[in-house]
């Protein structure tokens, strides 16, 4: 296959996963679903590809020309020099929610990323790609308990779902100098629509019931910044040191907020505006890590993130508070200080024996602890798991398919709280090829 065959089949390859992507948005409802998702921007994603995501979501000082790594942009360059790499993940959510005696499941299947790099010259490199920021999926419902309001109205029911994504287009572009310190540079542009409705309903047919609700359209655009040191340690063994900062991204956008009654016959609207979102923002967050390796055989890494989100605004703003109501005073949410710690590891027993396949496969396992965004009713709102998964390579060069799991918990059961207790499965395609080789024969 000559140069220009090449290029084009591997480009073909890649629009065709990213038509598949379109698709699966479009037929999704809810990327994740949970009740957390009521507050603010939604559920945030967790980071990098499945290849990520089966050490725990490490990869701020992860260095491997085989898997493309989208945590920290100077890991771009890692990469054989003529190389086009390509990957496309999905995420299958799986989780249980418990609140006192009460007990629900939901289950989700979305794309979880998908992203191309290449070389641009010499020791320089670019990927570009779409990610999922944040998801909303909830609906719930609960009666009123007050005697004095039902014994004038009859039942009154209170409802309220959401759903919709924020959805992140990055670029990025590094170079290596020496051989050891790697610079990268991020351009992201997040957009999305997120609808929030909320309705109250009353038995007795004599009283209308009203419907509210907020749908946010938002774009914000951020930058993202990445070094990773490299120091050999012998012949066959090495430590590396990165960083990572993503600026704070104010919104803009805009926010349409309604209410109308409607009866057996009637339909009224009570308000109706349109609006920019208010001063909310998404917090800008720092990271650094630290990764091991020894030849093409291990590696372990262990990272920190750190994001202050309390003065993003959102728990000032309606449409992001959070009401369990929209006629609510007040909001059970505030935003605090989150952070996560991870750690992962990665065993290739042979990654060139040509008796035994098993060998070949690219084991790895990771755990997480981690602070969200957000606390509720006063309760920081927690969540830890483990990962495991492999990649187990098809074809030739480094093309393979990622499979891994992640079981953990998020939240309490404690103080009315609720704890989600979950299982994740994740898929990703990773294609190789070598582009730009002057071939010998014709």
């Amino acid at each position: 296959m000559n140069m220009s065959r090449r290029i084009f089949s591997s480009l073909l390859l890649s629009f065709a996963f990213l038509a598949a992507a379109g698709v699966g948005v479009k037929a999704q409802t809810y990327g994740s679903y949970t009740p957390y998702s009521l507050f603010g921007v939604g559920d945030l994603a967790s980071p990098g590809t499945a290849y990520n995501k089966t050490m725990g979501g490490v990869g701020i000082a992860n260095r491997n020309h085989r898997f493309l790594n989208i945590t920290n942009p100077a890991a771009v360059t890692a990469r054989d020099t003529l190389s086009f790499m390509a990957d496309y993940s999905i995420l299958q959510d799986n989780k249980v929610f418990r609140q006192g005696d009460m007990r629900s499941a939901s289950n989700t299947m979305n794309v979880s990323s998908l992203a191309m790099s290449f070389p641009i010259w010499k020791s320089s490199a670019m990927m570009v790609g779409i990610r999922p920021y944040s998801d909303a999926g909830y609906s719930y419902g609960y009666l009123e308990t007050d005697p004095s309001i039902i014994g004038n109205t009859g039942n009154v029911a209170y409802t309220a779902s959401g759903s919709g994504s924020l959805y992140q287009v990055f670029a990025a572009a590094g170079v290596t100098f020496w051989r050891r310190l790697s610079l990268g540079a991020e351009f992201d542009y997040h957009f999305g629509k997120i609808d929030k409705s909320f309705q109250l309903t009353f038995s007795d047919p004599s009283y209308n019931g009203a419907t509210s609700g907020h749908i946010i359209q938002l774009t914000a655009p951020a930058w993202k910044v990445g070094i990773q040191y490299e120091q050999p340690l012998g012949s066959k063994s090495s430590l590396t040191l990165g960083a990572t900062y993503k600026s704070k991204a104010a919104f803009a956008g805009n926010v349409e907020s309604y209410r109308y009654s409607s009866g057996s016959a009637t339909k009224d609207t009570l308000d109706f505006k349109t609006g920019v979102p208010g001063n909310i923002s998404l917090a800008s967050e720092k990271g650094v890590g630290l990764c091991y390796r020894y030849a093409d055989k291990f590696m372990v890494e262990v990272d920190y993130t750190r994001a202050d989100w309390r003065d993003s605004g959102m728990a000032n703003v309606r449409g992001f508070t959070g009401y369990l109501n929209d006629d609510d005073a007040r909001t059970p949410f505030t935003c605090s200080l989150s952070e996560s710690y991870r750690v992962g590891v990665e065993y290739i027993p042979n990654r060139s024996d040509i008796r035994y396949y098993y060998k070949k496969i690219a084991y790895r396992a990771g755990a997480y602890w981690k602070k969200d965004y957000y606390s509720l009713f006063g309760n920081q709102v927690n969540a830890y798991g483990i990962t495991i998964g492999a990649t187990l390579p098809v074809f030739r060069m480094y093309n393979g398919i990622t499979l891994g799991a992640d079981f953990g918990q998020r939240g309490s059961i404690k103080d009315n709280m609720i704890r989600e207790t979950y299982c994740n499965f994740s898929i990703g395609f990773n294609l190789h090829d070598i582009w730009f080789v002057k071939n010998r024969y014709e």
